[in-house]
């Protein structure tokens, strides 16, 4: 019995982290850049792959074994970097969770033609009851693992009606005919960046899967995680290449829904929203959930009354979608800005995976800080090169 118990613990949080990751800004991301880049997407999805692995690793091992959650990590390694952190985190949170309010009600609005405000708020009463169940943290993991299969399906059905040129799209990935930076940070940020890479790690943290003798389970579902997101990546991409290479005309304003509208007529458009609505719906779930597990170790009154602090961060994010509308190019800059955050919170965990009085008596592999060492540094450059190029 218990071994089922933490497998189901283990694939939630996987799809916590993936589900939170493939949100509004991740759709409308990976189809902007497929017309930008068209085959050669692909290496920028690989690189953002094998980066993504590196950090979920590094993240998710330090968090097991010290049994704390980043912000107390921070904190420990230096006073009040925990508080910058969390700080970052919130905002960052905040900004992504009206951009996936925002898409929810989109997505309603595609499946089943009903106002794009209105849908919004259904989609909040929705994410808002998963949180009154006695057994939130169950309810939110099944309810991941649905919306993730749901999308998972639908865009690989999208995908095979485009016809995209599988064997254009498996050369440039290896060897792409161009490469944009401001692609492979956007990509990682929207992945990995900001909450999303701690999402799954203090899901687990909450259940329990903690300690030296969790590190195998801890990894398993680290990989699933970025698994679950990258299978949904490659075939929105594939999809999206489809439309592309055929030549056909995009819609600039909602680019997604017209590959799915260009891929497979009206019952694709539907099917977009569908995926939508289950893509921006966990993104709130998850955003929101991450988000408060950040200031949750601040004081015991924020940890009693964790779930209503989650309720209030939805109905905020919701609130000031109704009042001021979706930010102009909030979903794709989000994932900017996250990309930014990221090489801070990862030198974190990297040099508190050195310290006893944090770890103990763990040895963190080699391998894994020297990757990790290679993607900070990696996206600090990136990062600093994206900021003179764009600002």
């Amino acid at each position: 019995m218990t071994k089922k118990i933490n497998w189901s613990v283990l694939t939630g949080a996987a799809f916590l982290m993936a589900t939170s990751a493939i949100g509004p800004g991740f759709l409308t991301q990976t189809t902007v850049f497929t017309q930008s880049l068209g085959a050669s997407f692909g290496f920028v999805i690989l690189t953002s792959i094998l980066i993504d692995i590196a950090v979920q690793l590094n993240i998710w091992r330090v968090i097991a074994v010290s049994e704390k959650r980043a912000q107390d990590i921070a904190n420990l390694l230096l006073p009040g970097l925990g508080s910058f952190i969390s700080l970052l985190i919130i905002l960052g949170g905040l900004a992504f969770n009206i951009g996936n309010v925002a898409g929810a009600g989109l997505g309603l609005n595609a499946l089943l033609g009903i106002p794009v405000a209105t849908g919004a708020m259904i989609s909040a009463a929705l994410a808002i009851a998963i949180f009154m169940i006695k057994e939130a943290g169950k309810a939110m993991d099944r309810f991941a693992q649905l919306m993730g299969a749901i999308m998972i399906v639908v865009i690989i059905y999208i995908a095979i009606t485009s016809a995209p040129p599988v064997g254009e799209a498996a050369l440039r990935t290896i060897v792409p005919l161009k490469i944009d930076l401001i692609t492979i940070v956007t990509l990682v940020g929207g992945t990995v960046g900001g909450y999303i890479t701690f999402s799954g790690g203090h899901r687990l943290l909450d259940a329990g899967i903690k300690g030296k003798g969790a590190l195998k389970q801890v990894s398993t579902s680290a990989v699933m995680g970025i698994s679950v997101a990258s299978l949904v990546r490659i075939f929105l991409f594939l999809a999206s290449l489809g439309v592309v290479t055929q030549g056909l005309l995009i819609d600039a304003g909602n680019p997604t829904a017209s590959i799915f509208q260009l891929a497979a007529g009206n019952v694709g458009y539907r099917l977009f929203g569908l995926v939508m609505f289950s893509a921006a719906i966990t993104s709130v779930i998850g955003s929101a959930y991450t988000s408060v597990s950040f200031i949750k170790s601040f004081s015991p009154a924020i940890a009693r009354n964790e779930n209503k602090l989650i309720i209030a961060f939805i109905l905020i994010s919701t609130l000031i979608f109704i009042l001021v509308g979706q930010p102009v190019k909030l979903l794709i800059m989000a994932g900017v800005v996250n990309g930014f955050i990221l090489p801070i919170t990862l030198a974190t965990i990297l040099f508190a995976a050195y310290k006893t009085k944090i770890i103990g008596d763990y040895k963190h592999p080699i391998w894994l800080s020297a990757l990790g060492g290679l993607v900070v540094v990696i996206m600090t450059y990136m990062s600093i090169n994206v900021l003179i190029q764009y600002f």
